[in-house]
């Protein structure tokens, strides 16, 4: 695609890569390499392969139908569309903490704002939140776009330097008598479901796309063509996806076998994951490394603030008003800010709660977005027929075997966790 169409149609899939790299690259991607070596790096290229048809089906929608896929949900019944909304309001205030949480450690390590008013531990989350917020309020998708456009190029340049010193490296050297972990015991069983559920990201998230697909032309003025939105949606997601082996190696050639477990705590870790880079690598790409890590982070809690704030108020315009005053209000700003302010005062008081538990935090928020995954995978394939979307845009066959193949996939692990977690 030439330069000129790519830049009117460029935003959606950056502001998915952005969310996608964060938790599951960042920790969940390092911490599978650190613990694991490569033994998990199956899981990784399966879960970003099974998962691809469900946010692709979003995207494709959005631009067929001019509706997001929630009014997709709507058209299939009320049920669909309150299972949809129970989830995102289970899920959104463990995910918004999750990442808040990861986020602020990283900040701290990299400005040291813990010791600007060490009596009041949440600072730090206050701040990020409040900014966050701010940036939502006041500039909206516009001014989303485009911040989220140069923490991209901050994030994929930084990230890649980081890979290559490490790569250059090569492997630590492992610690006298270390035995290798075992994958298939209660604790790798459960780790594993924890890294699938946000590998790249949550299935549920799906339907962000398109809210950001249809936002993206409101705010242009430009409709691109199916093939257009789909490349584009397609770089950002496979940016995602490739990083995600990017951090499995890091975290494999400067952490596994060193003998040292990961703190539990957000800054410890943060802390941690910084330190094993600028000791083997060298002091002198502290900055690098930290930068690299805040920006990730950074440009994923915008990015989730706005999806899950943007989702509700859909979900909550469709559930509650009739077809036609839906239709008519698309994208209510009151809404929109109110969803953002219970969004983020459910989150801030997660974390109060989870504050020296960042891992069972994680990993909580993590397993809830793969078990609720079948569901709404389901509901994106029924939406991909001559019922709901014209001829042109039916997905290829090998699109829909790969979407079956997937359904498998995330519900077997699924009953598979429930077994292991239940037995």
């Amino acid at each position: 695609m030439k330069w000129e169409k790519l830049s009117k149609v460029l935003g959606p899939g950056l502001l998915f890569a952005s969310m996608a790299i964060g938790v599951s690259h960042l920790v969940q991607s390092t911490r599978a390499g650190a613990n694991y070596g490569f033994a998990l790096i199956w899981i990784v290229i399966a879960a970003n392969i099974f998962k691809y048809p469900f946010f692709e089906y979003a995207s494709r929608y959005a631009i067929d139908t001019g509706e997001s896929m929630i009014d997709g949900y709507r058209r299939l019944g009320k049920v669909p569309l309150w299972i949809y909304l129970i989830v995102t309001v289970c899920s959104m205030f463990f995910v918004m903490a999750a990442i808040g949480f990861v986020t602020v450690g990283f900040m701290d390590n990299l400005l040291g704002l813990s010791q600007w008013w060490p009596s009041f531990k949440l600072f730090p989350t206050l701040l990020l939140f409040g900014v966050c917020c701010l940036i939502l309020f006041l500039g909206k998708f516009n001014l989303l776009d485009g911040i989220i456009k140069i923490i991209g190029i901050v994030l994929l340049l930084s990230t890649l330097l980081a890979f290559v010193l490490t790569v250059l490296h090569g492997p630590i050297e492992k610690v006298e008598g270390f035995v290798a972990p075992d994958v298939f015991d209660n604790a790798g069983l459960l780790f594993i479901i924890a890294l699938m559920g946000w590998m790249p990201t949550a299935v549920d998230m799906c339907t962000w796309s398109s809210l950001w697909t249809l936002e993206k032309i409101k705010t242009s003025g430009y409709r691109p063509t199916l093939k257009e939105s789909l490349f584009e949606f397609n770089m950002g997601y496979w940016i995602a996806g490739g990083l995600s082996l990017c951090f499995v190696t890091m975290g494999a050639f400067l952490m596994y076998g060193s003998g040292i477990k990961m703190p539990a705590g957000s800054a410890a870790f943060a802390n941690q994951v910084i330190t094993f880079y600028t000791r083997t690598i060298g002091d002198w790409s502290y900055i690098i490394i930290a930068a690299s890590a805040f920006s990730i982070m950074f440009g994923t809690s915008i990015a989730v603030f706005d999806g899950y704030a943007r989702a509700l108020e859909r979900t909550l315009e469709l559930a509650f008003m009739s077809e036609e005053k839906a239709a008519a209000a698309l994208h209510d700003s009151k809404i929109y800010n109110l969803s953002l302010a219970t969004l983020a005062i459910g989150a801030f008081l997660i974390i109060a709660l989870f504050l020296e538990h960042f891992k069972v935090l994680v990993d909580v928020a993590t397993t809830i977005s793969f078990l609720i995954a079948p569901i709404v995978a389901v509901a994106n394939m029924r939406l991909m027929t001559k019922k709901y979307i014209s001829e042109a845009a039916i997905p290829p066959l090998w699109m829909r075997i790969l979407s079956y193949a997937g359904l498998i996939f995330l519900t077997g692990f699924a009953l598979f966790f429930l077994v292991v977690k239940l037995g």
